[in-house]
Parts: C-alpha cells; structure tokens; sequence
C-alpha cells in the first residue's frame, strides 16, 4: 500500500498490532518511535501519521491533514454483470485504483444468482478490496457500490445526461476507443452527476453528485459530463439485455478482437475513458 487509510472514528484510537496496516508500519515501513508515514482520511484529505509509541499490543498514533481532500474521481459509474466473488474482487480494488465514481454489480440473465448471496458480500469483505485499490493509487476516495440490484433496475436509476456505452463481443459495430473519440474533450462540459442509486447495500463514498461537482471546482479540479459504462457478466449478455442496453440508450462497443477475462476488460476499458478525459 502507497497510502495507509483510515476511517474518522480510528485515527482517536490506537492501532491495535494484530491490524494489518500496524503490521505493515512495523514490518513493510520499519517505521519505529517518532517516525512518520502517509496517511489518508477515507474520502477526506491525505496527510502524515506519526507513530509516538509502540506498545505489546497497539500503536499510538498522531496525524496531521492536509487542508483539503484530494479531488473526486470523475462521475464514471461502472455497471458490470454480477460476476464470481474472485472477479468481483479484482474489479472492487482495480476500479478503486484506476478512480471511478460508482461500481454497479446488477443480476443479469446469465449470472448466477447465488454470487450475491457470497462472503464477499455478506460479511462486508468488499470494502476492504476498495480501501485496497484506493490505497495503492495514493488516494483516498472510494466509489459507491451496489450488488443488489437487477441490470433493469440500474439502468432506471442512470442520470440521463450521462452518456452511455456498453462492451459487446458480438454486436457491437465499433471499438471503444472510436467512440471515446466522438466524445467532446476531457472537462470541456461542465456537467455532473451520479447514478444516485440509494439501498441498504450501499457504500457512501464522494457524496451525491452536487456535493462532488463543489468539491472538484472548489479544489479548482476539472468537471467532467457523466458517463456509464456496462460491462457484461462472464458469460456475455443476453440479446434481450442487448435491446434492453440499446433501448436505455446504450451504444455498444468492443475491445478489439481478443476475448478478455472480465477484470482485464475492465480496467482496459477504464484506463481508455481515463485517458480521453485526459487524467492518463
């Protein structure tokens, strides 16, 4: 990890030494008495953490923040078909790295229901794969995820400015990049705005999109237009959820002629919405 992140309610508490990032500022760090390390407010500022004690059983700890948080990931929301609980996971913490503002995991015709029923979910393991990827990218804001919905469900709840793409392997009559390339250049429209999906099973994270959008031109950050991005399950989409996708307003486009694993589809196709919005 490039950042070690905490929640508000831990930094007034010590870390105890059977956490991970305690044994990481001891063991990776070598960090002793005195000294100092990067640390971060979960969707607050980053600053320094200096460790003042070592104890049997905990670290004490002092931070000193940084006057303003870094700026919101622009408002990409990610809507992927419900996958195995081992993709989800790389997805969870590279999509937190790359910097998207939402992860949808919607039941689709092909998946299998029983994935949303997994630990992962469950036990709210998923987060810790978000803090992750966060984490490496030296950052500390994390997406909003929702895993309880159907593909139906989270198309409804898109903001309708956004604009709207969707990978296909076998329908799909352009590549992602050319229709990236359509889209009018990175911050040039001043636009914003989020899914705003709201259940019980949701992760707040950088706030609605009203409260992103001041916070980016606050932090004088470029405002980027919304945008959805679908990406199938593992077993590609149902040509009813095709006209369901291009009835919402969906265009579909691929990734070139290999087949890839979902997780790579994703960050491929991140990093090339990334770079036309001129943040690669």
């Amino acid at each position: 990890m490039n950042i070690i992140l905490f929640t508000a309610d831990e930094i007034s508490a010590p870390l105890p030494r059977s956490d991970p990032r305690a044994r990481h500022i001891l063991d990776v760090l070598r960090r002793r008495a005195g000294d100092s390390f990067d640390a971060g407010l979960i969707d607050g500022p980053r600053g320094k953490g200096t460790l003042v004690a070592v104890t049997p059983g905990a670290l004490a700890l002092a931070f000193a923040w940084d006057a303003a948080p870094p700026p919101p990931p622009p408002p990409l929301a990610l809507i992927a078909g419900l996958p195995r609980p081992q993709t989800a996971r790389k997805i969870l913490s590279e999509a937190a790295a790359l910097g998207v503002a939402e992860i949808h995991f919607a039941a689709t015709g092909r998946g299998e229901p029983s994935y949303a029923r997994s630990a992962l979910w469950s036990t709210g393991e998923w987060r810790r794969h978000l803090v992750a990827g966060a984490a490496q990218a030296f950052c500390t804001r994390l997406p909003r995820v929702t895993w309880t919905q159907t593909l139906p469900e989270t198309l409804a709840a898109l903001p309708a400015a956004a604009a709207r793409i969707a990978l296909d392997n076998y329908e799909a009559p352009q590549s992602l990049g050319r229709w990236l390339a359509a889209l009018p250049a990175g911050g040039a429209t001043a636009g914003v705005g989020t899914a705003g999906v709201s259940d019980s099973n949701t992760a707040a994270s950088a706030g609605t999109a009203a409260a992103s959008a001041a916070s980016a031109a606050a932090a004088g950050a470029a405002v980027f237009p919304p945008l959805a991005l679908a990406i199938g399950p593992e077993r590609g989409w149902s040509g009813a959820e095709r006209d369901l996708l291009r009835a919402a307003g969906f265009a579909l486009a691929h990734l070139g002629p290999r087949v890839l694993r979902a997780e790579t589809a994703v960050v491929a196709a991140i990093a090339l919405v990334r770079a036309r919005l001129g943040l690669m």
